[in-house]
């Protein structure tokens, strides 16, 4: 899915009452609507056509937002207005909504007017406005106060524009699935209700395609491949060059399934390249390169966390795909791991990303040269998408810390240390009684109010632990 900011439509609520007492108050508040504008334009794309001034304007604005498909659409108080203006406007509305309660400026001082009163008055209009939204639409929208400057307001509308960004571009994903695990359990969904709920369509698609995508790469793109290799990585002296060739060769096969197919991300089974009887390899460097480009990707037919990835790109920098290895009861942490595949861009800084010869048996193929690295320490968040019943999900996060711990020689994989701010046992005991799967998503950071905003527009479950 491309990268790109969110649109969101400014929806500046005032009345033409006031223009008969203070004429050019219409203009003047529309001035400060684009103000907010321009105070949001690096991060969003706020979309500000008019001021609404009784219900006509305002059903027709709202109908226009929807038309142009925009992500969301963010209520800014102009002055007070009316709340039985906004029901059917609402009720026909298919976009995410936020309630903003702010004001033009920050403070009462002591050279107010009633004209002052009359430009700064939002906050009653935000009520009533809120008061009918809740009895025309449910709970269903998000709210924030606060002065309009002040950064902890653009954190918050900023955050839900991604939210908001995030589900509007899921509603269009596809995730190719090439093969399933027998008997995973918590990677299966009912794929009718997964894309009512999350908005993607799963496909099945065929490894037959990719074969004959990698049939078709030229030693120039395989060239080209490896001069990038030589600038990124530290590759192993010993790396065979038929083998960095071929998984080379292979990750532009599978982009060119997923550029060709619109897909926003894939999932494929190892056995699958084995069973077919035409590969050397599973492709533990495509998996990685496509994950730092911005693609969806989870092991053994695990659609439900390729779409988290997927979801993350879009919604916060550099998904990552992971699970719960082992725990270290002395650090109080869990190993992070996964059989080699990775998002190299949250690796740490300090050491260099390794291209291994990786000896690997699962697959039973040959070597897969595999990106070897350790998390950037700091703040980590993990979500993990659970299918509890037909429409019902959930999404498990926890927040923690990537820990600075030695290399570890052995383990030819992505892999850290993270220790959950809530305490090993804590952490695992509610992991599992929530039913946290073993397939997670990582986001550096604390990235935990932009998926709870992404849950509330779904509608699904957020579950902390």
């Amino acid at each position: 899915m491309p990268i790109r900011k969110p649109k969101i439509g400014l929806l500046g609520i005032m009345q033409e009452l006031y223009d008969k007492s203070l004429p050019g108050i219409t203009e003047r508040q529309e001035a400060y609507a684009r103000e907010i504008v321009k105070e949001f334009e690096s991060d969003i794309d706020l979309v500000f056509p008019r001021a609404a001034r009784d219900r006509k304007n305002i059903e027709e604005i709202v109908a226009q937002f929807n038309a142009e498909r925009l992500d969301g659409i963010m209520i800014v108080m102009l002055t007070y207005g009316p709340g039985m203006r906004i029901v059917r406007a609402f009720r026909e509305n298919n976009l995410p909504v936020l309630l903003t309660n702010t004001q033009p400026v920050p403070e009462v001082t002591d050279d107010w007017n009633m004209d002052d009163l009359t430009y700064n008055q939002g906050i009653h209009g935000a009520q009533d406005i809120s008061n009918t939204l809740l009895r025309t639409i449910g709970s269903t929208y998000a709210i924030c106060t606060g002065y309009w400057k002040d950064q902890e307001f653009k954190s918050f509308v900023n955050d839900w524009s991604h939210a908001a960004m995030t589900a509007s571009q899921m509603k269009g994903m596809k995730i190719a699935e090439i093969g399933k695990m027998h008997d995973m359990g918590d990677t299966i969904a009912d794929e009718a209700s997964f894309m009512r709920i999350l908005g993607p369509v799963i496909h099945k698609e065929y490894i037959g395609q990719v074969h004959r995508n990698m049939e078709a790469v030229t030693d120039d793109e395989i060239d080209k491949e490896i001069s990038f290799n030589k600038e990124t990585f530290k590759i192993d002296e010993g790396m065979p060059e038929k083998n960095h060739r071929y998984a080379i060769r292979m990750y532009l096969g599978f982009r060119k399934l997923l550029e060709e197919g619109g897909y926003a991300g894939f999932s494929a089974h190892f056995d699958v390249f084995k069973g077919d009887g035409r590969f050397d390899q599973i492709p533990m460097y495509a998996a990685s390169r496509l994950m730092a480009e911005g693609y969806g990707y989870a092991a053994e037919g695990d659609t439900n966390t390729v779409t988290m990835v997927a979801a993350g790109h879009l919604l916060a920098d550099d998904a990552h795909f992971t699970e719960m290895y082992a725990m270290d009861f002395k650090l109080g942490s869990m190993l992070m791991s996964h059989m080699g595949e990775g998002n190299y861009k949250i690796a740490r800084k300090d050491r260099p990303i390794r291209l291994a010869d990786r000896v690997l048996g699962i697959g039973d193929l040959d070597n897969p040269p595999t990106c070897v690295f350790q998390g950037e320490p700091g703040p980590a968040t993990f979500v993990s998408l659970v299918a509890i019943e037909g429409d019902y999900f959930r999404l498990v996060v926890t927040y923690g810390e990537i820990l600075d711990t030695d290399p570890i020689p052995f383990i030819e994989m992505p892999y850290f240390h993270f220790r959950p701010e809530s305490g090993l046992n804590e952490c695992n005991d509610a992991w599992l009684r929530a039913g946290g799967t073993h397939h997670q998503t990582l986001h550096l950071g604390d990235t935990r109010r932009r998926w709870e905003m992404l849950c509330d527009i779904l509608r699904i479950e957020y579950v902390e632990v």
